[in-house]
């Protein structure tokens, strides 16, 4: 039985990000040796969006598919507001049908997704 799920963040500099995960945001982790540190998530979800031409990564010598990590929020004003208090700069505020969005500027120069959802979502169901 599937019981969690892991997702890799490729990063040209993974301690810098890796400490941003962890005194930035606060998530907690685990060290499993040199630093390298697992995190452990807030309650997620999974959305299938379709996509065209080449969608993935190879990794352990398989074709991947690829994936786009949006944190969410039930506040975007009121989160962007505290990640600017840590110094931490989000993009301009974007509306779609299905919430509102910004990007955060790890260390590295990679970007995630930040979103406060309209739509309805499956945080609540629970375990499946």
């Amino acid at each position: 039985m599937i019981n969690g799920a892991h997702i890799l963040i490729y990063s040209k500099d993974p301690a810098a990000d890796r400490a941003f995960f962890r005194d930035v945001l606060g998530f907690r982790f685990v060290n499993v040796g040199e630093d390298w540190l697992i995190f452990a998530l807030p309650p997620s979800e999974l959305a299938v969006h379709p996509g065209e031409g080449d969608l993935g990564l190879r990794h352990a010598d398989h074709n991947m598919l690829g994936a786009v990590v949006y944190f969410m929020c039930d506040d975007l004003k009121e989160t962007m507001k505290s990640l600017k208090a840590k110094k931490v700069e989000c993009t301009e505020v974007t509306k779609a049908p299905w919430g509102s969005k910004t990007t955060i500027r790890l260390p590295s120069g990679g970007e995630v997704g930040l979103y406060q959802p309209t739509h309805e979502t499956a945080i609540g169901l629970g375990k499946y």
